[in-house]
């Protein structure tokens, strides 16, 4: 199943900003957790429920010394479409998915939120999995709805996505601010100012985002954290532990073995 469950509690500041290509639906279990997404300041209280799209920038901080815990669930884009798009019937393809608010009280969200994550995270069998999982997609359907997606022409298409592309056609590679922006034919301080305006961060921080999010994603394969490092560009082990921890406040090892998704 292409969901991921992570259960986490952190103390003062917990993450940068940061973004991530799966749909995330967590629970705060204890404490408040203080976020910045969408322009706004949100606090998720216990048993509130949080909602974050695939490349919503966020970061997240403890009010007090007393910090918080979340249960978090990361479903992938393209299960979560083909789930909810049984649940709201026949969807056009040019219509895409949103979250209508980023924090919900909704208890019959929260619970379902909650029992989908145990059950991953207990390795239950999968009869289990798949009857909460069921459930709480049928909870989210109060909370989704259905946008026209916005398809540019290639030609048309803006300073910031044509970068945003040459990033994820360079991932592996040692590139630099000045190769991309000879490629685009275009200075790098304009191209840097209007990709910044367009995603919330320079180009170089959405890189290891991008690198980060695909690590995420080799992990929880089972591969481990050396080869990772190798196949995504960088420095070594050490290099794509520090940003891992940095982001995320593990180890890409203790992520590891976390993960509710490797192979049995």
């Amino acid at each position: 199943m292409p969901v991921e469950a992570i259960r986490a509690h952190f103390t003062g500041h917990a993450y940068d900003p940061h973004w991530h290509d799966s749909w995330l639906v967590g629970v705060t279990e204890q404490g408040v957790q203080q976020f910045h997404s969408r322009r706004q300041k949100h606090q998720s209280r216990p048993g509130t429920v949080f909602l974050l799209e695939p490349g919503e920038l966020h970061d997240g901080d403890a009010i007090d010394e007393l910090g918080f815990t979340y249960r978090m669930l990361y479903i992938d884009p393209a299960f979560m479409r083909q789930q909810l798009s049984t649940l709201f019937g026949h969807v056009p393809d040019r219509f895409e998915l949103n979250f209508a608010h980023t924090l919900s009280g909704d208890r019959q969200l929260a619970y379902a939120t909650f029992n989908a994550f145990q059950s991953l995270y207990d390795r239950e069998l999968k009869m289990v999995k798949e009857g909460n999982m069921q459930t709480l997609f049928a909870a989210l359907t109060q909370h989704q709805h259905w946008r026209k997606s916005i398809v540019l022409p290639h030609q048309e298409k803006t300073l910031a996505l044509q970068a945003r592309d040459y990033l994820h056609d360079h991932l592996h590679e040692d590139i630099g601010l000045s190769d991309m922006a000879a490629a685009l034919g275009v200075d790098r301080f304009r191209l840097s100012r209007q990709f910044q305006a367009q995603f919330g961060l320079p180009p170089h921080a959405w890189l290891i985002q991008l690198r980060l999010t695909h690590a995420r994603r080799l992990l929880s394969l089972g591969v481990t954290p050396a080869v990772v490092a190798a196949q995504l560009g960088f420095a070594d082990q050490s290099h794509l532990g520090r940003w891992f921890r940095r982001v995320y406040q593990l180890t890409p090892a203790r992520y590891q073995q976390g993960c509710t998704n490797l192979p049995d």
